[in-house]
């Protein structure tokens, strides 16, 4: 819901009354990740996708359905060998989509979605939990979830199930993961009747490169396209200017080591060294590489790259520290321009943050869209009725 949400916050401030319909669950090679949404208001307008095309129709027709009846519904779109009419996906994949009516007569339930709306809409730290399979009357329940524990809104359970939903919905917001968790009406994980999805709005991941050359330039741009919140540092002033880089979110004049030192980083921060100059790039990269960030990558030749692990090694970083560093950085992809470069760099980055191996698809045998939330999502599959479910 992420991708629609500064728009779904513009209806609610209008006043519209409107249904999304959000992918909870995956199976197989489906088009889309579970937090994929469609959305649709009483004029008939809608945004957003679920499946890149494969089902939009049926969706919008039950999104248009729990407008009327103010209804939620829960349905499940898979590939059928046996009716080559039927409403499913081409590429043989399954999605579960739960379908959420937003109206004005259901004031609570408008005021909770307005409050997660606005939290996506301007990057801030919020989860909401939805009841996504379950009894009639508890799905599409949802609560607000903050990073403090605080919460409003409720599952229609017990108070445990709530407390349980809140700790959970809390563990994959701090994580900054979207994902789904089993648990009874009580509140227990075991004989688990429930299916919970959690959509975690974070602020956006930092990028921070390291080196104000031409390189970076172009990296800058590439971050951005991917959703970076990006950060140039640089220890040059005269290289480090807003003139050189317009599309970066901060520009840093600072040594890069100390500067690593004093500001936030997470498990989702990307750190790209393009400095290639020792005085810079080994106490950087020794205070880099002890960070649990997703990456670490540094730019230079092979032979730059072995006189710097010396150096590294010299300067006490350990082998298991070092089997961290990706380098020489980017994946080999015959780059010859800054622009080739950065998208050569920006691919591994994608394959080390989702698993994937970096080989062309032609003639592999991996799957095409996978990672751990793919995975994750795949165990919530099942359960599912409907005149749209597959055979």
């Amino acid at each position: 819901m992420l991708d629609i949400a500064e728009e779904l916050n513009r209806w609610v401030e209008q006043g519209r009354d409107f249904a999304v319909a959000t992918v909870v669950a995956i199976g197989g090679s489906a088009p889309r990740r579970p937090g994929a949404a469609l959305a649709v208001d009483r004029q008939g307008t809608a945004i957003g996708s679920v499946s890149g095309g494969c089902v939009e129709g049926a969706v919008y027709d039950l999104c248009t359905q729990a407008l009327q009846d103010g209804v939620t519904a829960r349905e499940r779109f898979g590939y059928s060998d046996e009716d080559a009419f039927a409403v499913g996906l081409t590429c043989g994949g399954v999605i579960e989509v739960l379908v959420t009516p937003v109206r004005s007569d259901a004031p609570d339930e408008r005021r909770l979605w307005a409050a997660a709306l606005v939290a996506a809409a301007h990057g801030e730290s919020a989860a909401l939990a939805r009841v996504a399979r379950g009894p009639a009357e508890l799905l599409g329940r949802a609560l607000l979830v903050r990073p403090d524990g605080s919460y409003e809104g409720g599952l229609g359970g017990s108070p445990e199930l709530d407390r349980t939903a809140v700790a959970e919905a809390r563990a994959l917001l701090n994580a900054g993961r979207t994902g789904t968790f089993d648990v009874s009406e009580t509140g227990s994980r075991c004989d688990a009747g429930l299916a919970v999805f959690v959509e975690s709005s974070v602020p956006p991941p930092r990028m921070i490169v390291f080196g104000a050359i031409d390189f970076a330039a172009a990296l800058v741009r590439t971050g951005a396209f991917l959703g970076y919140h990006v950060t140039v540092c640089d220890a040059r002033p005269v290289f480090a200017t807003r003139a050189r880089f317009p599309e970066a979110d901060d520009i840093v004049v600072d040594w890069p080591h100390r500067y690593l030192q004093r500001t936030e980083t997470d498990g989702r921060t990307v750190l790209c060294v393009l400095t290639h100059d020792a005085k810079f790039d080994v106490p950087l990269l020794r205070e880099a590489l002890r960070l649990p960030v997703a990456f670490v990558g540094a730019m230079g030749s092979r032979r730059t790259h072995e006189d710097r692990n010396r150096k590294l090694r010299e300067a006490g970083v350990t082998e298991r520290e070092l089997a961290r560093l990706r380098s020489p950085i980017g994946l080999d992809l015959g780059a010859h321009t800054p622009e080739e470069t950065a998208l050569s760099i920006a691919a591994e980055i994608v394959a080390a943050r989702n698993g994937g191996t970096g080989a062309p698809l032609t003639g592999s045998r991996t799957p095409i869209h996978r990672g751990p939330a793919e995975r994750a999502a795949d165990e919530g599959i099942g359960g599912a009725t409907g005149p749209h479910a597959a055979a």
